[in-house]
C-alpha cells in the first residue's frame, strides 16, 4: 500500500523528501493539484471543495495513510478530512511552537512567512495565542513564493529582489527564528537564510510532519513493504511526461541537499 502526499503543487516535496529519509522503504502517490494553485489565495469554502476531490481519488487507490503537505489545505479541512475517511491524515502547521522555544529566552522575535489563508485562519491564530505569552510573533505573507517555486524558478536572481522588498519593513537583527509556514517556501531556505543574520535559524515544519507519519504507521505495524516509488498525479492525471518527471527529480535532489 502507498503513503498518500498532498499538496497545491511541488511544495509538498519538502515533505515528501524528508519523509523519503526517513522511511525509504515505502511507495508514495505524490498529487499536485496544479489546477487550482494557488491554495493560499483562494476562499475557504471553495477551497475545500478542492481538497475534498483530492483526497477522494487518492483514497480510492487503497493508500495506508495520507499527508496534507500543505500548510494551507490544512488550516482550512484538516478536521473534516479526518471526520471522513477512516485513514491516518497527516497534516502539517506552521512551527511556531519551536520557533518561540528557541527565540524568548534569547528575547528575540519569530517571523512567520506563510500565505495569507493560513496566517487568516483561527487554527492559526489559535496556535499563535496559546504559544507566543509575550507577543514576539510577527506574520508576513509572502505569495510570490509559490509562483517562483511552480515557476521552478529558483534563480537567485529574481527571488532576492522581491525578499528584500517583503522584508524591508522589518529590523531583521531582532528576529531569532524564521519558520517558513508554506510548503513551497522551504525550497528557497538557502537564499532566504541569507537575508538574515547568522545567527537567525530558518525552520520549517516538515521533518516533525515526516517523523509524526512514521510514528502513526509504526503502531499501526504499517511500515515498510515498498521499494521507494513514486507515482506523481496533477490535479487527477498521471504524469508520464519525461521532461517534467526529470524536473521533479532534480527537484528531489535539490532538496535532499539543503533540508
Amino acid at each position: 500500500m502507498n503513503i498518500a502526499v498532498f499538496d497545491s503543487g511541488i511544495g509538498g516535496m519538502t515533505v515528501l523528501q524528508q519523509i523519503r529519509k526517513l522511511m525509504p522503504n515505502e511507495d508514495f502517490l505524490y498529487y499536485a493539484d496544479t489546477a487550482h494553485i494557488p491554495y493560499g489565495e483562494k476562499p475557504k469554502n471553495e477551497l475545500k471543495t478542492y481538497i475534498f476531490e483530492a483526497v477522494d481519488f487518492l483514497v480510492a487507490r487503497d493508500i495506508k495513510a495520507l499527508v496534507v503537505a500543505c500548510n494551507t489545505a490544512t488550516s482550512a479541512a484538516i478536521e473534516d478530512l479526518r471526520k471522513n475517511y477512516p485513514i491516518p491524515i497527516i497534516g502539517i502547521e506552521p512551527a511556531v511552537k519551536p520557533a518561540v522555544i528557541e527565540s524568548e529566552p534569547e528575547k528575540k522575535k519569530v517571523l512567520v512567512m506563510a500565505t495569507r489563508l493560513t496566517l487568516k485562519e483561527e487554527k492559526y491564530h489559535r496556535l499563535v495565542e496559546r504559544i507566543d505569552t509575550h507577543d514576539i510573533v510577527d506574520p508576513l505573507p509572502m505569495p510570490k513564493l509559490v509562483e517562483f517555486a511552480e515557476a521552478f524558478d529558483f534563480n537567485p536572481d529574481d527571488i532576492v529582489p522581491y525578499l528584500q522588498k517583503q522584508l524591508q519593513p522589518f529590523d531583521l537583527n531582532q528576529y531569532g527564528t524564521v519558520v517558513l509556514g508554506c510548503t513551497h517556501f522551504p525550497i528557497f531556505k538557502d537564499i532566504i537564510e541569507q537575508q538574515f543574520p547568522k545567527e537567525t535559524h530558518v525552520i520549517d515544519g516538515s521533518l516533525g510532519t515526516a517523523q509524526n507519519l512514521k510514528r502513526t504507521l509504526e503502531k499501526l505495524h504499517q511500515i515498510g513493504g515498498g521499494s521507494g516509488k513514486i507515482t506523481f498525479f496533477k490535479s487527477g492525471v498521471a504524469v508520464k511526461d519525461e521532461e517534467t518527471l526529470a524536473l521533479y527529480d532534480q527537484l528531489l535532489e535539490k532538496l535532499n541537499a539543503i533540508l
